[in-house]
This record gives C-alpha cells, sequence and structure tokens, in this order.
C-alpha cells in the first residue's frame, strides 16, 4: 500500500478514536517540520502525535511520538512482531503488510491519553 493511502488511513483512526474519547476534547490538526500533527491542546490529555515516514524506512508509514515519552519502548514491547522502530521516537508500519489496526489503534490512544492516570480505551 502507497505510503500517503496508509497514513491517510492513520489519520481517520485518530479522528475515530477521539471522537470516542470524551475524556481528550477537540483535536488539532497542524505542521509540525512539513508533517501533519495532532495535538489535544484544549484538554492538554495527550501527547503529540505526527504522522510521516523515515530516512531509514522511506516506504513504510511512521507514528511519531514525543521521544521524551516512554511510549516507543512500551510498544517495542508489546508489538515487537507488528512494527518496526526508529529510536525511542516512532513506530514503522511495514508497507508489504496489511495495517495492524488495532495495534495501531492502542498506540494511538496511549498517546491521546499519556497524561491521564487512567489505561487506554477504545470508546
Amino acid at each position: 500500500m502507497p505510503v500517503k493511502a496508509r497514513l491517510l488511513d492513520i489519520r481517520c483512526l485518530i479522528f475515530q478514536l477521539s471522537d470516542r474519547m470524551e475524556t481528550i476534547g477537540p483535536l488539532t490538526e497542524t505542521l509540525r517540520w512539513g508533517e501533519p500533527a495532532y495535538l489535544t491542546q484544549t484538554s492538554k490529555s495527550g501527547t503529540t502525535i505526527r504522522l510521516g515516514r523515515t530516512r531509514s524506512a522511506p516506504q513504510d508509514a511512521a507514528i511519531f511520538f514525543n521521544c521524551q515519552t516512554s511510549l516507543v519502548g512500551e510498544f517495542r514491547m508489546q508489538f515487537a512482531d507488528e512494527f518496526r522502530f526508529d529510536k525511542n521516537r516512532a513506530v514503522i508500519i511495514p508497507h508489504e503488510r496489511p495495517l495492524p489496526e488495532n495495534a495501531v489503534r492502542f498506540c494511538l490512544c496511549r498517546a491521546l491519553r499519556y497524561h491521564l492516570r487512567c489505561g487506554p480505551s477504545f470508546g
């Protein structure tokens, strides 16, 4: 699947999840480093999610998370068979496989609720 189509699918998941998760409020969609980024600006419940590609795997979609969080380390432990990783900043979704939707949803929920004390919720 081409990267652009995969990133658009992930974008749709971000908005679907945010619509179902009342505690995070509305999302702000903006550009960060020339790439689409999603922030829980009103509630401050989450950390920034950014979509793009990595230099190491330009054919694959990447979901970037703030490298100061523990998220990518957590995802690496849980989803080593689903994703590849770029240090502590990105989850890379291999283009040759179907989108692992449940794993991606989990990662997005954790990021959208990163600053909340309760666990992830799929809405």
